[in-house]
């Protein structure tokens, strides 16, 4: 090849990756991150949820929700002075009378490999689901899996507990 036209093959490469990474840099600004809770709020929203913007105890952001006619939370983690959040956790507990036990905890524990469950100092039964959205956070595709997949987690778990 002349060193002509490797100049010419050259350009083409170089015009061939702007145009795939310019393609690409409007998709990273969508991603959904935890140091804009009011931004995840609003992609909750759109997804048809109900979510209403708060502060923790803590003074870190929190985001109410319900699905599946269950209340949850969304607690916001690695806040520093109540921003720049780097992971979240979907919360539900359920009231339940008389409360539940630590073996159905420890069942669920033990089938289950993105959820949590515990007994609260009531003996109510609680499921936590932990997101890691630090390091550009993630993808709004990914973000309706890990909101499907906690949907899915509250669902399962209301039959376990038989709530």
């Amino acid at each position: 090849m002349r060193a002509g036209n490797l100049g010419i093959e050259m350009k083409k490469i170089c015009l061939g990756l702007s145009i795939l990474l310019g393609g690409t840099l409007p998709a990273l600004a969508q991603n959904v991150i935890a140091e804009n809770p009011a931004q995840m709020a609003d992609v909750l929203r759109s997804f048809g949820y109900r979510a209403e913007l708060t502060t923790d105890n803590g003074g870190d952001p929190k985001i109410a929700s319900s699905s599946g006619g269950a209340n949850f939370s969304i607690f916001f983690y690695g806040c520093s002075n109540g921003t720049n959040c780097d992971a979240i956790s979907f919360s539900a507990a359920f009231d339940l009378d008389p409360g539940s036990n630590t073996n159905l905890m420890n069942d669920w524990n033990q089938k289950k490999r993105y959820s949590k469950a515990y007994l609260d100092d009531e003996q109510d039964p609680v499921i936590d689901m932990d997101v890691y959205l630090g390091d550009g956070g993630v993808s709004i595709d990914n973000f309706r899996y890990w909101v499907d997949t906690w949907e899915r987690a509250v669902g399962d778990f209301k039959v376990h507990i038989d709530f």
